[in-house]
């Protein structure tokens, strides 16, 4: 959430970058700023009227101790009046700070100037290319024949449990999925991450911490009864750690991993691009998510981006790193990386990672703070990367690695699958 005072004293330029995201209600800007010039002056009526009615109560003891008994009155019933002033006045300040936060909530962080204009992935940067693509025989078969070839992921089973979008992994699918998360997992512990293991439904109020609510309220999973949310990345529960605490600037950077089946409706998504792994509503990430100092944030994002590249690398996996542009860019980030794996079989990239900087967007939502060497509160910097996502992953280690053998296993896995086929 952007701050007010930053959006009066640069609303120009705000309204600039937020047509590099395609923002299209820019006169929102000036709603809320009309808005909070009615909130203060409320605040201020209500200030002078409470303080009036403390200066007559004063005054009414003494003109009582002093036998002005009818002079009294008249001021006692004068407090009467400014007591129900005050209640309308609190009651509107109230309806005015309430529309502000509505109204704040609808606008979008603000891009990094280093991201361009665009409308779509179709606009992305690629800032590299690492990693030979493998050349596939022509009788090579994408993931989702591989996998019913080998008996290792039931798409027709989850669907007839639960729905299309939920596969059931059996037997050596299931073992290099827990190999997969616990390679992760590890990596990220070597890292100097702090595993973490949180809940996987969340409340309102975390889903407005990390911005997800209200921009993802569709996509998102609601137990109606209960009004919780099934989190779409263990970046939600993992931030919110840190709702309302003012933490340590000494501890800086924060830095937590955590392993979460995440769940996402993906509303409209069909067609051969979500075939098999590609896209579905249950799915296995590691999350990396980073908390640290307005000055550092820069510095770690990038550390956070050579760091899941160097996971690709030990998974000996093609990929080119992108730079999102303001088209591709979520709600809540102002810079964004991505990671995209070839697929040899599909004969595409798939994306398998996104590393973000929200900068103090997320950090104004959740008052997550820290104090300065002066003694001052700030508002501190949230990061957060898939490190990794597990799907297309899964896809692209079947697609690329396919053999007359079987499907070969990276070295860096084989310890944790105890097996170096698929077969």
């Amino acid at each position: 959430m952007l701050l007010v005072p930053y959006i009066r004293e640069n609303k120009e330029a705000v309204a600039t970058a937020l047509k590099i995201k395609n923002f299209k209600d820019i006169d929102i800007l000036d709603l809320i700023v009309n808005t909070d010039d009615n909130r203060r002056e409320l605040q201020k009526k209500l200030d002078d009227t409470l303080a009036e009615s403390k200066i007559i109560a004063k005054e009414i003891g003494g003109l009582f101790k002093s036998g002005k008994i009818e002079e009294a009155n008249i001021k006692k019933a004068k407090t009467g009046e400014l007591k129900e002033l005050s209640k309308s006045l609190s009651d509107d300040l109230a309806e005015a700070k309430k529309k502000l936060t509505y109204l704040l909530l609808k606008v979008p962080n603000i891009p990094h100037p280093s991201v361009i204009a665009g409308n779509s992935d179709e606009d992305n940067e690629i800032i590299k290319n690492i990693g030979e693509i493998p050349e596939m025989p022509d009788n090579a078969l994408p993931h989702w024949e591989l996998t019913e070839k080998y008996d290792i992921i039931d798409f027709e089973l989850g669907n007839k449990i639960t729905g299309a979008g939920f596969p059931v992994y059996k037997g050596k699918g299931a073992r290099l999925q827990r190999a997969l998360i616990n390679f992760f997992l590890d990596e990220a512990s070597n890292a100097g991450f702090r595993e973490v293991q949180p809940p996987l439904l969340v409340n309102e109020d975390s889903g407005y911490g990390t911005g997800q609510l209200p921009d993802k309220d569709g996509q998102m999973y609601h137990v109606g009864e209960d009004n919780l949310y099934l989190i779409p990345t263990a970046e939600v529960p993992i931030t919110n750690i840190y709702r309302d605490v003012i933490v340590k600037a000494v501890d800086f950077p924060i830095r937590n991993t955590a392993y979460s089946q995440c769940f996402r409706r993906e509303a409209g998504s069909y067609g051969k691009d979500v075939r098999g792994l590609n896209r579905l509503h249950q799915f296995d990430k590691v999350e990396i998510v980073v908390i640290d100092h307005p000055e550092k944030s820069y510095a770690r994002l990038e550390e956070m981006t050579n760091y899941v590249q160097s996971l690709l690398v030990k998974l000996e996996l093609p990929y080119r790193l992108l730079r999102l542009c303001g088209g591709d860019l979520s709600f809540t980030a102002a810079l964004t990386f991505d990671m995209e794996v070839y697929s040899a079989a599909q004969k595409r990239w798939l994306e398998v990672s996104s590393v973000s900087n929200f900068e103090s967007f997320q950090a104004n939502r959740l008052k997550l703070r820290f104090k300065d060497e002066n003694g001052k509160t700030q508002l501190a910097h949230t990061l957060n990367g898939s490190a990794l996502a597990l799907p297309r992953i899964v896809a692209a280690l079947l697609e690329n690695n396919q053999t007359p053998e079987g499907i070969k296993i990276p070295k860096a896995l084989v310890p944790y699958t105890g097996f170096e086929y698929i077969n």
